[in-house]
């Protein structure tokens, strides 16, 4: 079955992506030259469900596990065991080609909008990257895809022509989405996405992102050790500690009822969680 015809025929209850008991371990170099060698366990049996349409935040601070579940979301990384399934297809067992042609349906956003775009190259070059992996078009037909995912994200079509040092931080981040819009994704990995910019940019860029959910039913999985972010955008949130999943619940739900200790500690210390609850709440009755 093509990739085309695989998206048609997923049935209408199986979640978009599917993680299953994953574990990622790592050796860590022997204390002694014939000794046992030690493991540190990022992942241990991270398990959860996304729908189409719908956006789960992970949010953990540094160390909890949550880059390494973007890069094996992201088939960037292999697991110790586990699944990572996109569409009920198991990411980790496809043939090279096969994943390659199934990166179409699933994007990613990182982190550093300076680092994360290559100044040597044109804007039009960078967002038609991926796209230019997958598949054969011509130089007006990526030109033409090019201007329409930065017009879909606030920019105009003639900074295809531009480089990204011509850019503000916001700008070069909303240049990251249109490349992760290229292909028409149904899901985008989005590892801190805003962690790296102002706070007022942050609301723009948060809301561009919503915007595009509402107009493409895009998914999204946003990483963040911010709880005020995933509470913007998020319709489902859990809580990641130490490579485990130890809470998990809607942004209102743990808000005003958070019952792991870690969590609580989290909402403690972000000054942003009551902005954050409105904007949620605010989004929650618009789509109602």
């Amino acid at each position: 079955m093509n990739q085309s015809a695989h998206r048609n025929h997923v049935a209408s209850d199986t979640p978009l992506l599917q993680v299953d008991e994953l574990t990622r371990s790592y050796d860590l170099p022997r204390a002694k030259l014939f000794g046992p060698r030690d493991q540190v366990h990022a992942l241990r049996g991270v398990s959860f469900a996304l729908q189409a349409g719908k956006s789960l935040g992970v949010v953990g601070e540094s160390g909890s596990g949550k880059s390494t579940l973007a890069r094996l979301v992201m088939a960037l990384d292999t697991p110790t065991s586990g699944s990572v399934r996109l569409q009920g297809r198991d990411l980790h067992r496809l043939a090279p080609a096969e994943l390659r042609a199934a990166r179409r349906d699933f994007q990613m956003v990182f982190q550093d909008p300076y680092g994360s775009l290559d100044p040597r190259q044109s804007v039009e070059r960078i967002i038609t990257e991926p796209l230019a992996a997958l598949e054969r078009s011509s130089r007006s037909e990526m030109k033409a895809r090019a201007a329409d995912v930065l017009a879909q994200v606030g920019l105009r079509g003639t900074d295809a022509e531009k480089f990204p040092h011509e850019f503000s931080g916001g700008q070069r981040q909303r240049i990251a989405i249109a490349r992760a819009l290229i292909t028409r994704p149904r899901l985008i990995v989005a590892d801190e996405p805003v962690s790296a910019l102002d706070v007022s940019v942050q609301a723009q860029v948060l809301n561009l992102m919503q915007d595009l959910q509402q107009q493409s039913g895009l998914s999204y999985l946003l990483i963040s050790h911010d709880l005020a972010v995933v509470s913007h955008l998020c319709d489902e949130v859990v809580v990641m500690h130490q490579g485990r999943i130890v809470e998990r619940g809607t942004p209102s739900e743990l808000f005003t009822n958070a019952q792991h200790p870690y969590t609580q500690s989290l909402i403690a210390a972000v000054p942003r969680i009551a902005p954050g609850m409105a904007r949620a709440r605010r989004a929650a009755r618009g789509s109602a």
